[in-house]
């Protein structure tokens, strides 16, 4: 079932986006070669906790996993295409790192992801991450009243497959609300005019992610969280909590 958000509701989920926006921005300006994936997971948790917000990250436990998440931000490096646990690695010169972080305030929920690299970047590492937010862009620019889901996924993927990149099988971007994960589903590929009519007040994650080497399948650690590409290419994930308004899509999780 979809919810259809007032706008006094999604005045509030901007609330919880900023918090989610000063939380990655924060990590990003932590993120240096030598520091930890926990450190990093740290630095979140401060900006959370100042908000008075809370993690929607931490605990959570869908039917897949054998353990609860036990970090309030994903920190997947390289090859890791999200769901990476912040444990004590330590970033290297050239590391690609995408971090996913969701702030929940008063009662509603923000979620966002952003992609950069550490140290010296790869050409090819940038022009992934600029694919990735090229694609996040056409998707939320699609989220208008009178198109459908498939319209974002098309938008999405047109602009993963025009650069040669894969877009991981069966995960895709998601309602969200008073919960991390609501209806409906939002793929990263689809057919134009298909799926579910966008009507004002659905909010919906939008959230591209691209693997280098083109493949769309993706293997899972031992840890039953972390998804890698199977060919050892590298990812990049890109995400944006969006309100659909009758003028036109509202990015909630920006600074």
């Amino acid at each position: 079932m979809v919810e259809i958000k007032t706008e006094q509701s999604i005045d509030e989920m901007r609330a919880a986006g900023r918090v989610v926006a000063r939380a990655l921005a924060a990590v990003r300006d932590a993120a240096r070669v030598g520091v930890s994936l926990l450190e990093l997971d740290r630095v979140a948790r401060g900006v959370l906790t100042g908000a008075g917000a809370s993690s929607p990250f931490l605990g959570y436990r869908p039917q897949f996993a054998p353990v609860p998440f036990p970090g309030v931000i994903c920190a997947s490096v390289n090859d890791a295409i999200v769901h990476g646990i912040p444990d004590g690695r330590r970033l290297s010169d050239g590391d690609l790192v995408s971090i996913d972080c969701g702030a929940r305030l008063g009662g509603w929920v923000g979620d966002a992801a952003v992609s950069f690299t550490v140290g010296r970047p790869r050409p090819a590492d940038l022009r992934l991450i600029e694919t990735a937010e090229a694609a996040l862009a056409a998707g939320i620019a699609a989220a208008v009243p009178g198109n459908r889901i498939g319209d974002i996924a098309h938008a999405v993927g047109t602009v993963c497959r025009a650069a040669g990149y894969g877009i991981m099988e069966d995960f895709g971007g998601h309602g969200v609300g008073r919960s991390m994960h609501e209806d409906p589903a939002v793929p990263n590929e689809g057919r134009p005019g298909r799926g579910m009519a966008l009507r004002p007040g659905m909010v919906l994650a939008i959230e591209p992610m691209l693997t280098a080497g083109g493949r769309d399948d993706y293997r899972c650690d031992a840890d039953g969280w972390t998804l890698r590409t199977v060919d050892g290419s590298r990812a990049a994930h890109a995400e944006h909590t969006v309100a659909i308004t009758a003028g036109g899509p509202r990015i909630l999780t920006a600074l």
